[in-house]
Order: C-alpha cells, then sequence, then structure tokens
C-alpha cells in the first residue's frame, strides 16, 4: 500500500481540481439551465439553474481529464467489467434522465466515490475493502446515482457562483504547485475563502444527503438489492471514523454522516419487504482481487489468504452455502496472491481446481491465461484464451488478455487488431489507446502509432499534440486514400475542439 501522506495529497489535489474545473466552467457560461431532474420530488425547485445540460456535459468531459492526469487508474479489465455490470444492474432503477455514464476507477484505499455532473460516476478501490457484501458496496454506487438524478452537486456549484466566487488564479498557482512539488506547499496557498469555497462545494447539505438515502433506498430495492445494505455501510463507515480519530475517511468528508441519519436510513431500510438476496459470486471474487492489490505485500496477502482458508477449513462441513461461496473467493484470492508472489505453479493448482467447479467462468479463465503468460507458457495460454473467446465473443476482459500474450509474444499485428476492436468499443479508456499505440509500434505501422496516440493525448487533453499527431499521419498517407479522408475528418474535429478552447 502508498503511503497515507502520498494518498491524502492525491485525494487533497483531486478535490481541488475538482472544484477549479466545475467553477471554471460555471463562470464561463451564464446560459439557462434545462432541468437534469426527475418526477420526483426534489430539493430546491425543479432543479433548473445555470448550469445547462451541454455545461454538465462540457463538465463532465474536464474532470474525466483531470482524473487521468492527475489520479492514479485501476486498469485491470475484471474489476472493470464487474463495476460496469453492478453500476448498470443499478441505473435502470435509478431516475436519471440522461443514463449515458461513464466510471473513474480510482487506484487508492480510502473509502470514497463520487458522482459530478456529465455523468461521471468515481469510485476508489478501497470501497471493496470495506464493504464486505454487494448489497452494502452497491449502496454507494446507488447513493451517488441518486446525487447525481437529482443535481445536488450542480446545484450547489449555481449556488455557489452567486455566493462565493473563487480566485481562479490562486487556485492554479496552488494546483500546479503541488503536482509540481508533490507536496503540501501548493494546497497550503490555496486559503482563506478559497478553501472555504471548496469545502462549501463539495460537501452535500444534511438536506441533499437525506433525499440521496431516500432515492438510494429506492433504487436499491427497484434494482432487486437489498436496501438494508445501506444503513449497514453507515455503520463500517461510522466505525473506521471512531478507528481513525480526528481523521474523517474521504467519503465522510463529503457526505456528512450523522447518527440521525443512520437511524433514519434504517427505519426506512426496515419498511421494504424482507428478502433473502445474495451476493453475486463475482463481487467477492473482485473483492479478494483488490485485498491482494492493496496487500503490504504479496507475502502478506498469501499469508492472510492461507490463514483465512485455515479457517474456513476448520469451520466444518455444517457450513451454509454462503461459507462455500466465501470459501470459493479465498481461494481465489490466494491464488492471485501467488501470482503476485511469482508463485505460479501453485497458483495454476488452486485455479484448476476452482474451474473444474466452476466451469467457463471467465475470471477463473482469465487469471489463469495471465499465470500462464507471466510463466512464459504462452502456447497454453492462447490455446486457453481462444477456447474461452470462442465461447464468449468479444469479452473485454479475455480479449484484453489475449492481446497482452500478443504483446508478450512479440506479436505487434495481432495485438493492435484486438486492442483497436476494444479501443473502439471503449473510447474512452485512454489506457487502450496508449497500449494499440505500442501495438502498432510493434507492427511498424507508423500511421497507427499516430493514430493511437493522438486519441490517447486528445483524452489527457493535450490537443496540440493530438492534432500534431495527426497531422504526421496524413502526411504519410497517399492523397484521396480512405485512411487519409478518416485522418483528415478526426484532424478537422480535434482542430475545432482546439479553436473553441483557445477563444473561449
Amino acid at each position: 500500500m502508498n503511503s497515507l501522506n502520498g494518498h491524502l495529497r492525491f485525494n487533497t489535489l483531486l478535490c481541488a481540481l475538482l472544484a477549479l474545473t466545475l467553477t471554471a466552467m460555471s463562470v464561463s457560461t451564464g446560459a439557462t439551465a434545462q432541468n437534469q431532474g426527475s418526477t420526483l420530488p426534489t430539493i430546491g425547485g425543479t432543479g433548473g439553474g445555470l448550469i445547462a445540460g451541454q455545461q454538465e456535459a462540457d463538465i463532465g468531459r474536464q474532470v474525466l481529464v483531470s482524473l487521468r492526469r492527475f489520479a492514479p487508474q485501476i486498469t485491470d479489465p475484471l474489476v472493470y467489467d464487474y463495476l460496469s455490470a453492478i453500476l448498470y444492474r443499478l441505473v435502470p432503477a435509478a431516475p436519471l434522465q440522461n443514463r449515458d455514464l461513464t466510471l473513474a476507477l480510482i487506484d487508492d484505499p480510502a473509502i470514497n466515490a463520487f458522482a459530478v455532473p456529465g455523468g461521471i460516476v468515481g469510485v476508489n478501490g478501497g470501497l471493496f475493502l470495506f464493504a464486505r457484501t454487494e448489497q452494502q458496496f452497491a449502496s454507494v454506487l446507488a447513493h451517488e446515482l441518486a446525487h447525481l438524478s437529482q443535481r445536488h452537486f450542480a446545484r450547489r456549484l449555481e449556488q455557489q457562483q452567486t455566493s462565493t466566487p473563487l480566485t481562479i488564479a490562486g487556485l492554479i498557482a496552488g494546483i500546479v504547485l503541488t503536482a509540481v512539488t508533490q507536496s503540501d506547499i501548493g494546497i497550503a496557498a490555496i486559503v482563506g475563502t478559497q478553501a472555504l469555497a471548496i469545502q462549501n462545494m463539495l460537501e452535500y447539505s444534511r438536506a441533499n444527503e437525506q433525499e440521496a438515502d431516500r432515492v438510494g433506498l429506492d433504487i436499491l430495492a427497484n434494482a432487486g438489492l437489498d436496501p438494508r445494505g445501506m444503513p449497514e455501510m453507515f455503520e463500517i463507515m461510522t466505525r473506521q471514523n471512531r478507528l481513525q480519530g480526528n481523521r474523517v475517511p474521504e467519503y465522510l468528508s463529503t457526505h456528512p454522516l450523522t447518527q440521525s441519519r443512520v437511524a433514519d436510513t434504517q427505519n426506512r431500510a426496515e419498511q421494504y419487504p424482507l428478502k433473502h438476496i445474495d451476493d453475486s459470486p463475482e463481487y467477492h471474487l473482485i473483492r479478494a482481487r483488490l485485498q491482494v492489490h492493496y496487500a503490504v505485500s504479496a507475502a502478506a496477502a498469501i499469508d492472510s489468504f492461507r490463514a483465512a482458508l485455515n479457517e474456513s477449513k476448520n469451520a466444518g462441513s455444517s457450513n451454509s452455502l454462503g461459507s462455500n461461496a466465501s470459501n470459493t473467493a479465498i481461494r481465489y484470492g490466494l491464488a492471485v496472491a501467488y501470482i503476485k508472489d511469482g508463485q505460479y505453479p501453485e497458483a495454476e493448482t488452486l485455479l484448476n481446481q476452482l474451474l473444474l467447479a466452476n466451469p467457463g467462468r471467465i475470471t477463473f479463465q482469465v487469471t489463469l491465461a495471465r499465470s500462464l503468460i507471466a510463466a512464459r507458457r504462452l502456447t497454453e495460454a492462447r490455446a486457453l484464451l481462444v477456447r474461452a473467446l470462442a465461447r464468449n465473443p468479444g469479452n473485454y476482459p479475455i480479449t484484453h488478455t489475449l492481446a497482452q500474450l500478443e504483446l508478450a509474444s512479440d506479436n505487434g499485428a495481432a495485438a493492435a487488431e484486438l486492442l483497436s476492436q476494444l479501443a473502439r468499443n471503449k473510447p474512452q479508456q485512454e489506457h487502450l489507446w496508449f497500449q494499440l499505440a505500442e501495438a502498432e509500434g510493434m507492427a511498424r505501422n507508423i500511421v497507427g502509432v499516430h493514430r493511437a496516440r493522438a486519441e490517447y493525448d486528445a483524452l489527457m487533453g493535450d490537443l496540440e499534440s493530438a492534432q500534431r499527431q495527426l497531422r504526421q499521419a496524413q502526411e504519410k498517407l497517399t492523397a484521396g486514400s480512405p485512411m487519409r479522408q478518416i485522418v483528415t475528418e478526426r484532424l478537422s474535429a480535434i482542430t475545432a475542439e482546439l479553436n473553441v478552447r483557445r477563444n473561449g
């Protein structure tokens, strides 16, 4: 696990970046907002105001650029696939007008999640560490979707513009200094009304929180999940707050939690019909995966999972099916820890056993393939992945792992074909474009390198570099060729966006 000070600096920087981005967008535009709320009652009227739908989309894009530049990302396709699945299980039950959401997976062990205008839903990997059940984990996402549907963040931004204008130059100076020096000096420069404005903008009111609780409970119930997961998660956060003493967990710093609110949510949750709802096995597999990721060391993770496995065995055969599922997750976590420690035969033995009991489970197949790739048993890994992909065409984790195998085999053209497919399907995943550029370079496709690098640069907010990359690609293509036309059209779009930025 990284140092605590590093995480605190990152979270402080992230908050400042979000505040700067949102404020800059609100100051530069003053159009009347379209109502982004729902037919549900909302705090503060209909939800209209200074921030219109298109402006929220622009805010979302700029927030994503800031996150990509400054926040460490989780790029594991298995984690991304699970989060996408649980999020889009909740979305149909949420009163969202715009259901086109973008996930931001932050590589940080703190309890945190957020949703900002433009349909950006952010989740820290650390949320898995503290949510013991899928119901608890989903309750945080449901709460954030409720904030998004009721436009709480956008409304606070609208209020902030009229009450406490920020000194943009001071914020920029503090943020840049912090980013460059990797110290708290820059944050110390953001003082007085600026710091107060940031805190006011990022912290939801009690009324907002109560409304998000109410709407979030409905979302959980309508999605077939247990609303009781929300008060259970609140209790976990409350205990964590006590354990941390005066240092408030990141999530509670922007989502104030009171005992009365916990009690109110618990009472509301009990009004829903009592149903036994099992967690999906995948939740606990992904949770085990991230427990290994955030462990102090691979050896410590191995010791932890071995101890848990022994404890599970000692519990005897009277365990419930739920305990058997937990045993599977423990064994999987131990296999992932073995891979991290380079003990590939031990990992493969466990994973083959898990596959015998769970034939075709993608998580086990992909993890086994990764162990085989790491052990340089590439022929076996390819055979496994090709079979898996034939049964699950287009699957993200399988396709991505096969692409990594092709890169490890110095087969750039095959890797580029696979990564190009993934990048087209998931164009907001900047790391796919970066890897595609690497594969195209291995395949000596210079035009492909420039095109992929241009998309990566554009997602990172460097439009000038994207423009240069596309011009270089254009120069290498024959006039009138279909590919030159494609590159020219993309160059025109990037140039137009760059002109808007320069003139805005």
